[in-house]
């Protein structure tokens, strides 16, 4: 009766041990100060002060060159924004939220009798088990997925994200 008792005792601890290794991260290290986006390059850093703390490769609006004007444009925004959201349930794995259309990305917008959109996140992939080539998003930031686990675990909300061409 021990026996079986050890067996199937040691069967849940492994079960349980497997839940705890989802898609949420811990991070203990510095803290990000800022984002970098360098959309030519396409590279993203994550920087504490001075120092890059990562940095990934990255996939952009399949519209990539310029500012997002307008919703359905393609392109990702430029300029200066802050991570204002979070969404554990997103469709592409997590997401961090960018806080697009400011004042004058809406009011650029409506000059073209347009809406500027919105919902920029930074994000994971679609599909996770194929490698994405080429630009994708709708105007997002997209990496893999295994790296927006690291990104959502280090960056927090109000975090500024500087997007340059």
């Amino acid at each position: 009766m021990k026996r079986r008792n050890v067996i199937f005792g040691g069967a849940a601890m492994l079960s349980l041990g497997a839940c705890s290794s989802g898609k949420y991260r811990r991070y203990s290290g510095p803290p990000v100060t800022t984002i970098v986006v360098n959309k030519g390059e396409r590279r993203m850093f994550l920087v504490n002060q001075d120092k890059v703390l990562d940095d990934y490769r990255i996939r952009l609006g399949f519209a990539p060159e310029g500012h997002k004007r307008y919703e359905g444009d393609g392109k990702t925004p430029e300029g200066l924004y802050r991570i204002d959201r979070r969404n554990p349930n997103s469709r592409f794995h997590l997401s961090l939220g960018i806080s697009y259309p400011n004042a004058r990305d809406v009011a650029a917008a409506r000059a073209l009798g347009k809406s500027p959109g919105g919902d920029i996140f930074i994000h994971g992939q679609r599909w996770p088990t194929r490698k994405d080539k080429d630009d994708w998003t709708w105007g997002c930031i997209a990496v893999e997925n295994k790296h927006i686990e690291r990104i959502y675990a280090m960056v927090r909300d109000g975090t500024p994200i500087a997007i340059n061409a």
